[in-house]
């Protein structure tokens, strides 16, 4: 195990606008989320090995990946609200096609 993995777990809140999203979604894209969240939890807010994740030009510490390889694409954004207490809020999940990144970039 990494250093980044032994530590202590991070907390990975939805937050409201996130959360309101994660209940439309259907249950197969809702399981791969929680399996993400899991991630997030264990390994902190780098995913490299989610597909397409990056950090958001423009933004700190924001990251994305997508959750599903079909149509729609599915996107998760997350951002560290807290690195010394471990917070990871995700701020968006939802069609890849409704995201707007500049909306994270502040």
């Amino acid at each position: 195990m990494s250093g980044e993995e032994s530590k202590t777990p991070w907390r990975v809140d939805f937050t409201r606008g996130a959360e309101k999203q994660k209940k439309n979604l259907a249950d197969n894209i809702r399981d791969v989320l929680y399996a993400l969240k899991h991630d997030l939890e264990q390994k902190g807010p780098l995913q490299t090995d989610w597909r397409n994740y990056g950090k958001i030009v423009g933004a700190t510490d924001v990251h994305h990946c997508h959750i599903n390889s079909g149509r729609p694409r599915y996107v998760v954004i997350w951002k560290v609200v807290d690195h010394v207490d471990r917070i990871i809020e995700i701020r968006f999940v939802g069609p890849h096609g409704s995201v707007n990144y500049r909306r994270f970039q502040k």
